[in-house]
């Protein structure tokens, strides 16, 4: 089978393309016969290597991860031989291969009707983005900041914002055309945040501060969500996209603000049983139809390097899916 690998860190050029043995699914997994893989940005931060900077680290030769949507057609030991032919979909280490390993315990079946693209974040990104959601205590009618939110997780965590209930959804992205895409997600204010005034935008809509911050990206743009919280606001860090750990200085919070940090990963050993139904609750949504992600476009999985050149350029809207 062929899967992608680097074997040096750098540029997508660096991705390449192997030929492997198929693997065989050892006790409490099942291998998938891939037929979509959602590329997913941090991959791009560990490709380019610890020399850039930043908190990445992986070493070589790497994989790259993604949410990988297809067919059951194997069981390890211990694994329900019923699952062989299921379409599910499951966040994978080696995703980016005709056939895929998975464990069983965090496997989404992918329920009918459901496209590619959105079966593609029931693993990971739409889970992610509820989570940050329920770490935030969102209550009915406050208003939500959500960064990056042009992004295959940002763009998931405005529709999911509305659906808890919202007053107001505020977006931020880069470009007169991601503003635009997150309104069409039903964001009540887009907000351009590349531009060096953008906290003065978000006050004219929020005057009183923000209740909850939504944030992937982290350095200077976390500092300033911080003067946006209102008395009581609550931020929720994710993920840290531009690179940089940031120190949050305590006088920030003296004015009843609070800072926490969300990790899927973490999320799942804390709390299995409310991840579980996190990761259920947000394919219901899926399913009737309230939840849907969009698709910047579809490659071949060849095309590895290309997909990575796209999100370099955070020129996309919504999800890039390699296809086998």
């Amino acid at each position: 089978m062929r899967r992608i690998r680097y074997h040096a860190y750098g540029g997508p050029e660096v991705l390449t393309m192997e030929e492997t043995e198929i693997p065989s699914p050892g006790p409490g997994q099942v291998r998938i016969r891939a037929e979509a893989i959602g590329a997913n940005f941090v991959d791009v931060k560990f490709r380019q290597g610890p020399e850039t900077g930043g908190i990445y680290r992986r070493d070589l030769p790497a994989v790259l991860t993604g949410d990988v949507v297809g067919t059951v057609d194997a069981v390890g030991p211990g694994v329900d031989p019923g699952l062989t032919g299921r379409r599910v979909a499951a966040l994978a280490e080696d995703a980016f291969a005709d056939h895929v390993l998975a464990g069983t315990e965090w496997l989404v079946p992918v329920p009918e009707g459901i496209d590619d693209a959105t079966a593609s974040v029931l693993p990971m990104g739409a889970p992610v983005a509820q989570g940050a959601l329920r770490a935030a205590r969102l209550s009915p009618g406050e208003t939500v900041l959500v960064h990056a939110a042009a992004g295959g997780i940002g763009h998931l965590a405005v529709q999911l914002a509305k659906i808890s209930g919202a007053g107001t959804v505020i977006a931020t992205a880069g470009s007169p055309g991601k503003l635009d895409f997150t309104r069409t997600l039903g964001a009540d204010a887009a907000v351009d945040y590349s531009a060096e005034d953008w906290p003065e935008r978000v006050r004219e809509v929020a005057p009183g501060g923000v209740d909850v911050v939504l944030d992937s990206v982290g350095g200077r743009v976390l500092a300033h969500s911080l003067d946006l919280l209102a008395p009581l606001g609550r931020a929720v860090v994710y993920g840290a996209a531009g690179g940089e750990a940031t120190d949050i200085p305590l006088t920030s919070l003296f004015a009843m603000k609070s800072v926490a940090g969300f990790s899927l990963l973490a999320w799942r050993a804390t709390a299995p049983k409310q991840a579980r139904e996190d990761m259920d609750e947000v394919a219901r949504h899926a399913v009737e139809g309230r939840l849907r992600a969009a698709l910047h476009t579809r490659l071949p999985l060849a095309e590895a390097a290309e997909a990575h050149r796209i999100m370099e350029s955070r020129s996309q809207l919504g999800r890039i899916l390699l296809i086998p």
